[in-house]
């Protein structure tokens, strides 16, 4: 239909084409015919012929108008006509794709000025708000008075405590890092979840699957079963320059897609947020920023002014729970080795040094006699662990790892945890003066040279019954939203209740299951007579009566 009518355009175009030339070529010999007129005969004779000459220009002009219209009007038919497979592709190009989301990348220019609303149109699509759902009763009295960092505070917003029963839901921000749909957010925005619920700035909806935590970090991963989504670039933190340019996107307090301006306040921080929390092996090397960042912004987005990711937004400094000026986002490329060892092993790989650090101030310099206050003063050596094997000493001063010097804690820190155990690095240090170069081998915290692989996080089993996620392709075939599959099934309450490997359960006393957790999670609060719904692997719908055994005080602790 489409070709047809732009052959029918281009047929009336050259026909128009052709009068409109017939139509001047007369009108320029006439005009011609008159000024010759003109040049021959008495003034009088001369007005006489231009007034003619005048009213044969304005017939011409009148049929020159009347043929631009038929013109104009053939043309806006023939767009209408094709329009439709137009807008269909522009649509699915338009906003949340990767292909998309390269075209503006291309378009940005790296130096905006004061202008940011292309850093903006980047980084919108490709930060996600997240909505949680954890079940079960627990009570978190306000902390009004407490340290002003506090993740949950940032989280949840001041003064907020849990005190009923059943379902609790809150929500924080998140980042898509890759078009197969790998997010990264905080671990304290997702943990102990049963459900996740992943919205984009269009408005589609995921239930999202958690790959791994690392609370030493703060950071998870999430993955949502699409492709084609838009993502952020991973830029180099290393690189971050105080006083520069900083976009921080999130969604504070509910309200979707908020972007916020600043400039970078200050690099390595250590606040003691992950300390706090009783993680012995915490690293804290924030970026600090004043860009507006509130209660929800966790895991969402600080991008510099080429649209790149440098930072995943964690906490706030504030007595209030709200913004007064200062931000903390963990560094990319910190956040990178995370993300990458738990996409790859499930488990952070985390190396381990072996040693007892303390920043260098003047008072110490002045106790140790030291030449100047560069490095980092080793307080003590963990004996067996990697320093000591390397012949490190107490009261050696570390200036230098791999090259790169190292002027504080937390940046010795964040140096290390990029390494996994295994890793061989050189240290270079100063010993009563002397400047030497040392070899090690970094370990794990239980002294192993050696990777290990965590068990899979979305494995979960109860009673016997082992449970995994859904994949996309089963939920597309059996036509449910949600739920968990039974991946195997031993003697128990469950197989004596005839429920087949490779169910997927979708309700559990009447309450939806998202997830293998969220299903676990509701098993273990129950017991006696309970009723499972689902879908066998053939379609079937099935409802299961199963008896669990009383709970006793040690199975309810």
């Amino acid at each position: 239909m489409a070709e047809s009518v732009v052959s029918v355009c281009c047929d009336i175009s050259r026909t128009i084409y052709t009068t409109l030339s017939k139509k001047v070529n007369e009108f320029l010999c006439k005009l011609k015919e008159g000024i010759d007129f003109c040049v021959l005969f008495k003034r009088k004779s001369l007005i006489l012929t231009m007034m003619k000459s005048r009213m044969f220009q304005k017939r011409t002009i009148a049929n020159l108008v009347f043929a631009g219209l038929v013109g104009g009007l053939v043309s806006l038919f023939g767009f209408y006509a094709l329009a439709p497979q137009l807008f269909k592709r522009s649509h699915s190009e338009n906003y949340q794709t990767a292909a998309a989301q390269m075209a503006r990348y291309a378009a940005l220019s790296g130096s905006p000025g004061f202008d940011f609303t292309g850093v903006a149109e980047i980084a919108n699509p490709a930060v996600v708000h997240i909505k949680t759902t954890s079940g079960g009763s627990q009570s978190r009295q306000p902390q009004g008075g407490g340290s002003p960092f506090d993740p949950f505070e940032f989280f949840n917003g001041p003064g907020f405590r849990f005190d009923s029963p059943g379902p609790r839901m809150a929500s924080g921000s998140g980042v898509i890092i890759s078009e197969d749909g790998y997010i990264v957010t905080n671990n304290h925005v997702v943990e102990n979840s049963n459900k996740i619920e992943v919205v984009l700035n269009d408005k589609r909806s995921y239930l999202a699957e958690l790959v791994g935590t690392d609370k030493n970090t703060d950071l998870a991963v999430l993955r949502i079963s699409d492709s084609e989504m838009p993502f952020l670039k991973l830029g180099n933190s290393d690189d971050v320059k105080v006083g520069q340019w900083v976009v921080a996107v999130g969604n504070p307090f509910n309200l979707n897609s908020t972007v916020t301006l600043g400039i970078v306040s200050a690099m390595g921080r250590n606040i003691d947020l992950l300390r706090s929390q009783g993680n012995q092996y915490a690293i804290e090397n924030f970026i600090q920023t004043d860009a507006a960042i509130n209660p929800g912004n966790s895991g969402g987005a600080l991008v510099n002014t080429s649209g790149e990711l440098i930072g995943i937004n964690t906490a706030i400094a504030s007595q209030t729970g709200s913004y007064a000026g200062y931000g903390f986002a963990v560094p990319v490329n910190l956040m990178k080795k995370v993300v990458n060892d738990l996409m790859k092993y499930g488990k952070v790989q985390r190396a381990i040094l072996g040693v007892s650090i303390q920043d260098i101030s003047q008072a110490l310099q002045e106790e140790k006699n030291l030449p100047d206050l560069k490095g980092v003063y080793i307080a003590d050596v963990v004996s067996g662990g990697s320093a000591d094997k390397a012949d490190v000493k107490k009261d050696d001063v570390i200036l230098k790892i791999d090259g790169e010097e190292v002027n504080s804690s937390s940046k010795l820190q964040e140096k290390v945890g990029k390494y996994r155990p295994g890793d061989k690095i050189t240290l270079t240090i100063r010993r009563s003066g002397q400047i030497k170069e040392l070899k090690a081998t970094l370990l794990s915290k239980d002294g192993d040279a050696k990777l290990s692989v965590a068990t899979p996080a979305n494995a979960k089993s109860y009673l016997g019954m082992n449970l995994t996620t859904t994949t996309k392709e089963e939920r597309e075939k059996l036509k449910v939203k949600a739920g968990a599959k039974v991946e195997s099934i031993e003697n128990g309450a469950f197989a004596q209740a005839g429920i087949p490997k490779g169910f997927i359960i979708t309700h559990i006393n009447n309450e939806r299951v998202y997830s293998p957790q969220g299903a676990i999670s509701v098993l273990s609060s129950l017991s006696g007579a309970i009723v499972i719904e689902g879908k066998t692997k053939a379609g079937d719908d099935r409802i299961f009566a199963v008896k669990l055994p009383k709970k006793t005080e040690k199975s309810e602790e």
